[in-house]
C-alpha cells in the first residue's frame, strides 16, 4: 500500500548546528524541527528550508558556504597556474559534425576560448562560411547558450532554442536565412523538446508557465505538444496532442523527412517509450504504433507505410525492425537487422543504406547494412574510441561521423558509400600529443563476480612498479553508456602523471538493457559494489594505495559518490560528486524527477522506501567515520537535479564529520546542471576541482 508522506512537524522550533571541529569556519547552518513519517519509520529533515531557492536566507547560506570554498581554494598556491594551463590547452578549434538540411550545411565551431559554440552555415562543403547565430553576443558572461536548433525543408528559415543561465527551460526565435534577420516570433517555456518543422511552421512541446519564483524547482507537469505558424504569437499555437489524464507523461514530436508524418514520443519515464503517428497528408487521426513503455522505439525511416525501427523489444542489445502502420499487430512486425552480440547504439539512413553504430565492451565499431537487413562492409575506425555523432541525409550517398578516445578530441570523418572511402573532415590541433599516453582496458569481478570492464589511460613510460594517484570516474544508470571520451579538463591529471580510471559499472548501457536493469531500484546497490570494488582492483593490481584515490560523478554518478562515500569511506582520500541526486527520498518532488521513479522507485511505495533509505546519501552519513576530503559541486540554477540536494548534504557532512578534511560545497551562479556552461565558467570550475584533489591527495603535486 502506499503511502503519503505525512509531515509529523511543521517548521517551528529554529536551533543552529555548528561542525564539532570548525577548522574551516564553515558556517552554521539552521536546523529545523521537520519530521516524515514513512511507513512507521520517523525520518529527521532538519535542513528542509534549504529547498526554497528563492529565499534570502538560502541565497546568504549559499554566500557563506562559497566563502569559505573559495577562501580555502584562493590558499592553494598552484590554483591559477592550474587555470592558466587549462586556458591554454583549451584554446583550440573544435566544430561539430555537418548537418545537411534544407540543400544547405549547417556546423558548430568555436575558435578555443569562445564561451559558447557559434551556428554557421555553407551553401556547400567547399563554400565559405557564413555565420548564422552567435550565442556570444546575447549575454556579456556567456551564460545564453545555443541549445538546439531545426532548418524548414525549404531552406529558408532556422528556428534556434537558447537556455539562460543553464536551466533546462528553452526559448525559441526564428530567423530568415537570406537577410540573417530574426523575426517576431518568440516562444517561451518550452522544455525536453526538439522543434519539427512543417509547412510555414513547427511542433514543439511546452508546460504551462510555472507560478511565480518556482520556474527552478516546481513538478513539470501536463506536457502538451503545439503547432506554432510563423508570424503568429504564441498564445495562437495549436493543441495537437497532450493526455490530460497522465499529468506525467512528455511528450516530443518528430516530422519525416518528406514532411509526410508526424511521429510523437511519449515518455513516462527515462526509459521506453510509446510511439504515435499522424498522416500529415490526410490529417488522419493518430495511431499507436507501439507495445507500451516496457521498450524502446526509435524510428529512423520509413519506406512507404512501413517503418524502420530500431528498439529493444524482445531484444536487450536492440536490432531494427519494420513495422506496417495497417498491421501494427507485434505478430506481424519483421526483424530486418536481428540483435547481435555487441549493443547497436544508434541508427542513421544515408541514400538506401543503414549506418549502425554498435558497441562492443564500451568501444564503438561502425558497420553499414543495406535495406534489406544485409551487412554490406564495416567501417574502419581510428582505433579504440568512440563514434559521438553521426550525421547523415536520406537522398545524400556520404554522412559524417566525429571520433574520440580518452587522449584525442573529437575528430569528423567524412564517409562515400559509393567507394567505401573514409576521409578526415576536420582535425582538431590541440597542441598536446596523444601519443603521449596509453589507454588499456581490463576486467575486474564485482562482489557477486560479475565481470566489469575498466578503462585505464595514464602517460606512456609511468613507472608502474610503483604507487601513483588515481582519479576514478563513474556513473552507472539510465542505460547511459560510459565510452572513450575526449576531457581537456583530464589533461591536467595525466600530464602530472595520474592515472585515470572509467568504471564500466552495471546501470549503464555498456551491454544492453539486461546490465541497466542489474543496476536499477532494489538492484541499485550492485552500482556501488561495482564502483568500490573497481578501487579495490586498482589497489590490489598495484597502481594505487586507498590514500591515492579520487573519486568522481555528475548527476546520477553524484549519487554513486555520495553513496560509495557513505558505505567504504576509508577506501577513498578524496570524493568530488557534482549535481548529485543525494535525497533519494524526496527527489520525485521537484522539476522532472518524477520521471526517474522507474529507475529508482520512490519514498511513497513501502519496499522501495527501504531500498532507498538504506543507500541516500544524505540519510546514511554517520557520526566518528573517517570521510575523504569531499567538494560537493552544484549550480544555483539547476533545475534538473536542484541544488537543495547538495545543500543539505554538505550541511549534515558538515554537521557530522568531525575529522581533518575538508569537506565544501561549491555553488556556481548562473549555472544549471552543466548544459551550455559558458566556457570560462567551465574552466574555473574544473581548476577549482583539480586544485581541491591535488590539495588532498598523497604523492601529487602538479608541476606548473
Amino acid at each position: 500500500m502506499i503511502k503519503k508522506l505525512l509531515p509529523l512537524f511543521v517548521i517551528t522550533a529554529v536551533v543552529f548546528s555548528s561542525c564539532k571541529k570548525n577548522a574551516y569556519d564553515y558556517p552554521k547552518t539552521r536546523k529545523v524541527d521537520t519530521v516524515n513519517e514513512y511507513f512507521g519509520t520517523r525520518v529527521p529533515d532538519p535542513y528542509r528550508w534549504l529547498e526554497n531557492d528563492t529565499s534570502q536566507a538560502v541565497a546568504q547560506w549559499v554566500k557563506a558556504q562559497n566563502k569559505v570554498t573559495f577562501n580555502y581554494l584562493e590558499n592553494i598556491p598552484y590554483r591559477e597556474k592550474i587555470a592558466g594551463r587549462l586556458e591554454e590547452i583549451w584554446n583550440y578549434e573544435r566544430m561539430s559534425v555537418p548537418r545537411q538540411a534544407g540543400g544547405k550545411y549547417f556546423f558548430l565551431r568555436n575558435t578555443g576560448l569562445q564561451d559558447q559554440d557559434v551556428l554557421f552555415m555553407k551553401e556547400n562543403l567547399d563554400g565559405e562560411a557564413e555565420k548564422v547565430v552567435d550565442p556570444n553576443t546575447f549575454s556579456e558572461d556567456g551564460s545564453v547558450a545555443l541549445m538546439d536548433y531545426a532548418v524548414s525543408p525549404s531552406g529558408k528559415y532556422l528556428a534556434y532554442t537558447v537556455s539562460r543561465g543553464g536551466s533546462d527551460w528553452r526559448e525559441a526565435y526564428v530567423i530568415n536565412l537570406d537577410n540573417k534577420e530574426k523575426l517576431d516570433d518568440h516562444l517561451q517555456w518550452i522544455k525536453f523538446s526538439n522543434i519539427a518543422w512543417y509547412r510555414d511552421g513547427f511542433f514543439y512541446s511546452r508546460y504551462k508557465k510555472p507560478g511565480q519564483g518556482k520556474a527552478l524547482t516546481q513538478a513539470n507537469k501536463n506536457h502538451k505538444v503545439y503547432y506554432h505558424e510563423l508570424g503568429t504569437p504564441q498564445s495562437d499555437d495549436r493543441l495537437v496532442f497532450n493526455k490530460p489524464d497522465h499529468p506525467k507523461r512528455n511528450y516530443s514530436p518528430n516530422v519525416s523527412d518528406d514532411q509526410k508524418y508526424l511521429y510523437i514520443y511519449e515518455t513516462r519515464s527515462t526509459h521506453g517509450n510509446n510511439v504515435y503517428i499522424k498522416n500529415l497528408e490526410h490529417d488522419g487521426p493518430f495511431v499507436k504504433l507501439t507495445t507500451g513503455f516496457k521498450y524502446e522505439y526509435e524510428i529512423i525511416d520509413h519506406i512507404g507505410d512501413q517503418m524502420v525501427v530500431r528498439t529493444n523489444y524482445k531484444a536487450p542489445k536492440y536490432k531494427v525492425v519494420i513495422i506496417d502502420i495497417h498491421k501494427r499487430d507485434v505478430g506481424n512486425w519483421i526483424d530486418l537487422i536481428p540483435e547481435k552480440n555487441n549493443v547497436l547504439s544508434s541508427c542513421e539512413v544515408a541514400e538506401d543504406r543503414i549506418i549502425a553504430s554498435y558497441m562492443e565492451d564500451a568501444h564503438s565499431k561502425l558497420e553499414v547494412y543495406n535495406m534489406k537487413g544485409e551487412r554490406l562492409y564495416p567501417v574502419e575506425l581510428p582505433g579504440l574510441g568512440s563514434v559521438n555523432s553521426i550525421s547523415a541525409n536520406a537522398k545524400s550517398d556520404q554522412f559524417f561521423f566525429s571520433f574520440s578516445s580518452f587522449t584525442t578530441p573529437p575528430q569528423i570523418w567524412r564517409h562515400n558509400l559509393e567507394d567505401r572511402s573514409t576521409r578526415g573532415h576536420f582535425k582538431a590541433q590541440t597542441g598536446f600529443d596523444s601519443q603521449n599516453f596509453v589507454t588499456k582496458q581490463v576486467f575486474y569481478k564485482s562482489k557477486d563476480q560479475t565481470r566489469i570492464p575498466m578503462f585505464i589511460v595514464h602517460k606512456k613510460g609511468l613507472d608502474m612498479d610503483k604507487k601513483h594517484p588515481v582519479f576514478l570516474y563513474g556513473y552507472g544508470g539510465f542505460n547511459i553508456s560510459l565510452t572513450p571520451s575526449y576531457s581537456t579538463s583530464n589533461m591536467i591529471w595525466l600530464e602530472n602523471g595520474g592515472i585515470y580510471a572509467v568504471a564500466n559499472i552495471r546501470g549503464g548501457g555498456e551491454y544492453g538493457e539486461k546490465w541497466h536493469k542489474q543496476g536499477m531500484k532494489s538492484l541499485k546497490q550492485n552500482v556501488f559494489d561495482d564502483f568500490i570494488h573497481a578501487a579495490k582492483h586498482l589497489v590490489d593490481e598495484g597502481y594505487t594505495t586507498s590514500d591515492q584515490i579520487a573519486i568522481h560523478g555528475g548527476s546520477n554518478g553524484g549519487l554513486l559518490v555520495g553513496a560509495v562515500v557513505n558505505q567504504r569511506p576509508e577506501l577513498f582520500e578524496v570524493a568530488v560528486p557534482a549535481v548529485g541526486v543525494m535525497d533519494m527520498l524526496r527527489y520525485h518532488k521537484f522539476t522532472i524527477g518524477w520521471a526517474w521513479a522507474d529507475e529508482y522507485g520512490t519514498s511513497e511505495d513501502s519496499v522501495a522506501f527501504e531500498n532507498l533509505y538504506a543507500y541516500s546519501p544524505l540519510h546514511n552519513i554517520e557520526e566518528d567515520k573517517p570521510y575523504p576530503a569531499v567538494l560537493a559541486l552544484t549550480a544555483e540554477r539547476d533545475d534538473r537535479v536542484v541544488p537543495a540536494h547538495s545543500f543539505k548534504y554538505i550541511a549534515t557532512l558538515q554537521e557530522k564529520y568531525d575529522g581533518p578534511n575538508p569537506t565544501m560545497i561549491r555553488i556556481q551562479t548562473k549555472a544549471g546542471h552543466g548544459a551550455g556552461k559558458a566556457t570560462s565558467a567551465q574552466i574555473q570550475e574544473e581548476a577549482d576541482m583539480w586544485s581541491f584533489v591535488f590539495d588532498n591527495i598523497e604523492g601529487l603535486e602538479p608541476k606548473y
